[in-house]
Parts: structure tokens; sequence; C-alpha cells
């Protein structure tokens, strides 16, 4: 299936993962706007509160298809022992969910081991993630006569990285994977980099800057495997492989950061080698971030145009994506990364995720004085709309005056018109 053809298709998910607010709000968006041209938040106007929703946010692609495969997995082999390599994504709700319906995790989401691999026989089902998965875990489960295949739910947008990653190789480029290192996409995409060619991972700006030192020759070379230990493919020679180079990325990552990145090293191969000499040593790949990615960032600058009080992100705490959401956020906005509306504990305090040390905190007098209160309001690509749902439903109860939910929403119907 090709990646035009997947952003299209619809799935078919259990009915409580569906929304009956956020899910008309998309409908009417989508309907005024078949080409996503109105990048806008929706207004819904509450009275002494407003809520200031994002036009693209929650599941995309992958993690439908996941869901889908998942559930159809467990229908379809009643009896039977059902793996999931680890989180089938990050959303502590679909996780344990599918955790009370029978399916085990085989690893976390770090690789950290949970049932042994020797517990693994032929007679069991094993689905593979929507981050996909190593090679090497790939053949350890076809040795013990595992269909991999049966159920692999990995998103055709991290298998487009890994084309991409293929074609590098193939043409000679070293591939730099911008991407977090511990994180299962990152890990599988190396896996499957390191297969065609050199590969070695950067997470950030400081990270791609300390390794073009070494592309410029203003560091030397002997301190290469000290300083990137474990971030590059076994038989990486600085000498021989940091000559001609080409990004891919964690299809998660921040667009802005990633093009940065690119032309960061665009820019070394430049000093290096002259302009006139750039094509043999620099690949000028287009980025690889999934569609659902660059809508919700791109709704997310929108939302940086408005005027707002504060901003609410829902999602999972190990969510790079949804991560990204909250530090575009925090740009403009006093932001709030929770998980679900029982970290909003009442009017005057929320609890949520610090993504900058990696820690919960609790906040007080999070809610502006004045009314009506502009609430920003979006969430990552792995979080049900429901849960967006119940944030804006414990958001409401603090106003004793707020219109009702259906009044707001034939509103917008009749502003959409």
């Amino acid at each position: 299936m090709s990646v035009k053809s997947a952003a299209i298709k619809k799935f078919k998910i259990p009915a409580y993962y569906r929304s009956r607010i956020t899910g008309t709000v998309k409908e009417i968006r989508q309907a005024r706007d078949l080409r996503k041209q109105d990048l806008s938040p929706s207004v819904l106007d509450f009275g002494p509160l407003q809520i200031l929703l994002a036009r693209h946010f929650g599941f995309c692609y992958g993690v439908e298809n996941a869901i889908e495969i998942s559930y159809r997995a467990l229908e379809e082999n009643q009896g039977r022992r059902v793996y999931l390599l680890s989180q089938m994504i990050h959303n502590q709700e679909v996780n344990a969910d599918l955790q009370q319906r029978g399916i085990q995790f085989i690893m976390d989401t770090d690789g950290t081991q949970f049932v042994p691999w020797d517990h693994i026989t032929s007679a069991d089902i094993v689905i593979i993630p929507a981050f996909g998965t190593t090679l090497e875990i790939e053949q350890r489960l076809l040795d013990k006569g595992v269909e991999v295949q049966q159920y692999n739910t990995t998103c055709p947008f991290v298998e487009k990285v890994w084309n991409r990653a293929r074609k590098l190789g193939k043409d000679n480029y070293t591939i730099i994977i911008h991407g977090k290192a511990r994180h299962e996409e990152t890990r599988a995409t190396f896996s499957h980099s390191a297969h065609h060619g050199p590969s070695v991972i950067v997470r950030d700006m400081e990270e791609a800057q300390r390794l073009g030192c070494y592309i410029a020759g203003e560091k030397p070379l002997t301190q290469f495997k000290a300083e990137f230990a474990g971030l590059y493919s076994d038989g990486f020679d600085p000498e021989r492989d940091l000559i001609r180079v080409g990004v891919v990325n964690q299809t998660t990552m921040l667009a802005t950061e990633t093009q940065a990145i690119a032309n960061h090293f665009k820019e070394v191969m430049i000093s290096r080698y002259g302009e006139t000499q750039l094509a043999g040593h620099f690949a000028d790949t287009r980025d690889t971030l999934c569609y659902a990615t660059n809508d919700n960032q791109d709704a997310t600058y929108h939302l940086l145009e408005t005027d707002a009080d504060l901003a609410i992100v829902v999602g999972g705490y190990n969510s790079s994506n949804t991560s990204h959401l909250v530090e575009l956020c925090e740009r403009k906005f006093s932001t709030y990364f929770i998980n679900s509306e029982k970290e909003i504990l009442s009017s005057n305090e929320i609890r949520h995720f610090d993504v900058h040390h990696k820690e919960m905190r609790e906040t007080s007098n999070y809610l502006p004085d004045r009314q009506p209160a502009r609430i920003i309001l979006t969430s990552g690509a792995s979080c049900p709309d429901t849960l967006v749902d119940r944030v804006m439903q414990r958001l409401i109860g603090f106003y004793p005056t707020a219109l009702s939910i259906e009044h707001v929403l034939e509103s917008l119907r009749s502003s959409e018109q």
C-alpha cells in the first residue's frame, strides 16, 4: 500500500475510542476544508470558557492501523497466547485495555525483557508494533517459527524511512538518523539502516554540531568512537564514513529541527569540499516525517498565532511526537502536559509532566481569574479523541454558567456553513 493511499484508509477500531465532541468538530472542519488548507484552531465558545482546539490532533494512520490489527489478532486467536513486542503505541489507556484483554508485552519501550525469549513458541502470536522492530528481533522470531508478517502493524511511514535509508546506503552514503537512540522506532530504523550502510544517530542540533566537527576536521577522528559510543554501526570508520552523508529521521521528531540538522551537514560539506562538489558529499534527501506529525505540528504553529491563557497537551508521557507539541506550545504559553483528565485535580491544582526534567509536577492557580478563559487544547498522534473529550468536559465542569456542549457544537456547525 502506498503512503498516499494509507493516509485516506478508514479503520475498524473499538467504538469507545471514537469521540462525541472532538470527533464532531473534526467532521465539521473536514467537510468544510477537504484539502486541509485552513489550519486555524476551532474555537468552542462556552461563554465563561473558550476552548481553542487544534485543527489537527489525535490518532494517525499508523495508530489506527495498529489498533485494528491488534484487536483483530485477539478475536482471531482465542485460546492462544498473544504477545506484543512492546507497547503498541505510547498511550497508557490503549495499552492497558489490550493487556486487560489478554495481550502480554514481551518487553518495555526501552527493550527491557518481560517475557524471556525461550517462553515464545511457534504456536504463539506476536504482534509487531507500529514502531516496527529490529532485523535481529525479527530473525529471532522467525527462527522460532513465529509468523511475523501475520500481525505486523509497522507504520508505512516508518517503512518509508527504511526505504530512504536503504537507497542512501546503496548510493554509498552514510546514513545520519535524527532520532532518540532509545526510542523503539529509532532502534528499528538504525537496525535496518545499518544493514545497508554505515549509520550514526544524532538526537538534536547539539549532537549534530559535534558530529559536524569531525566532518570538518575540527576534531581528531580518534575521539569519535568515545564521543559517539553506542550511536554508530559496527565497523564504522569515521575517516571513511564521514565523507558522504545523508539524513533521515525518526518520524515523530520536530520537522524544523530535522531540516536545520540536514542544512547544517550541507553547510559543513560545502565548507569542507566546496559547493561545486556538494553532490558527491551530501545527499539532499527530503524530510521523512509522517503526514500526521507534519499536520499536528503545522496546526500547533497556528495555535501560536492566537491569544490564549494556557495550553493543555494530552498524551502519553513517553510519546515523542506529543513531547514536541509540548515544546512548541511552551514557546508562547504556560503549557501543561497531562495523560488524562485525572491529572486535573481541581480548578486550582493540575498535575503535569515536565518533558525537560522527566518528572511530574503540580501547579496551583493554573486557570486564569478573568473570563472568558481561553485554553488551547491538543493531543499527540497516539491519544484517543475520547481522552481529549474527557479533559474538555473536566474543564467545562469548573464553569457552572457554561453553555451546553450540544449548543456549542450546533453553533460551530452554523458558523462553518
